[in-house]
């Protein structure tokens, strides 16, 4: 299986009949590699990446927004990391979208993520995102009923408008540029239960460990169904899914990598070219900067 057909596997775009049971958390896709070699290709994937990224911010034409969703313990923050490790830090920016502030709450729920979308030029990565809002809102309705909407406003197709309103965000960005990635870390609940273990067992990842996540793994069968929903009422063609397996974090970053990197590539990026004008400036300031060597002699 190449790597085409590898992002395929994982890719939706058209939510009809969408399943998540029919993931696996734990496919590799018959790839058994050892950590040294893991680690070898996403360094070729993130040195990749980095050329590719200096052509998007030189050519200034396209935006890249990457969203990240998925259950705590799934490994977001490790996946950004790894996977943007070798990017240069001035076109790329990271937003984590914890709990809305009051000033928050008093816009419309898209409004705190129009404000961190990347400029042109720019990879934007949402540690959360927009999503919430039918996600942990949805599997605790009580906090919708905190958000000063009219009652009138809450009605029993709240999630369905908040679907049709995410799409129609997302068809805007993407009619002017943006390019939409969206990744949903599949973890397994026996994995996260291990993971919560480590986080226990091992002092040195003591301070990763939140008692409200362990209060949240309760609700795991209605957050499945959260996700399947969002994932089958929001995939499209101009901002697909990705349900990308985390059981194996080695998988889970090249996977990202390797995507990101075969996106970018598809823009057909390149440097911007210099006009006549600019190769006579170039040729008159080369001509200066040697006859300073001149005078020195």
């Amino acid at each position: 299986m190449d790597k085409a057909e590898i992002i395929d596997r994982f890719r939706v775009e058209d939510g009809d009949g969408f399943r998540l049971k029919r993931f696996d958390p734990a496919d590799t896709c018959g790839l058994d590699i050892d950590k040294s070699e893991a680690k070898d290709l996403l360094q070729d994937g993130v040195g990749r990446l980095r050329d590719l990224q200096e052509r998007l911010y030189a050519e200034r034409r396209w935006s890249v927004l990457i969203v990240l969703q998925a259950i705590d313990t799934a490994g977001k923050d490790s996946t950004i990391e790894h996977v943007m490790s070798g990017v240069n830090p001035q076109g790329c920016e990271v937003t984590s979208f914890k709990a809305p502030s009051s000033l928050e709450l008093r816009h419309d729920f898209l409004w705190r993520a129009a404000r961190a979308l990347p400029e042109r030029g720019e990879i934007g990565i949402f540690n959360r995102s927009y999503y919430e809002e039918v996600l942990v809102v949805r599997v605790h309705e009580d906090l919708l009923r905190k958000q000063g909407l009219s009652p009138k406003l809450i009605g029993k197709d709240i999630w369905q408008e908040r679907y049709e309103s995410i799409r129609d965000f997302e068809k805007h960005l993407a009619r002017n540029g943006t390019v939409i990635l969206k990744f949903f870390l599949n973890l397994s609940k026996d994995e996260q239960r291990k993971r919560f273990l480590a986080r226990i067992d091992e002092p040195d990842k003591n301070w990763k460990f939140e008692p409200a996540d362990l209060a949240e793994r309760k609700h795991w069968d209605d957050y499945q169904k959260a996700y399947q929903a969002m994932i089958a009422h929001t995939a499209t063609k101009h901002a697909p899914w990705y349900v990308v397996p985390a059981d194996n974090k080695w998988f889970t970053r090249l996977f990202v990598a390797e995507t990101i990197a075969e996106t970018l590539d598809g823009l057909a990026l390149d440097f911007p070219k210099v006009d006549d004008e600019a190769r006579k400036a170039m040729a008159r300031a080369r001509k200066e900067l040697l006859a300073e060597d001149d005078k020195k002699g």
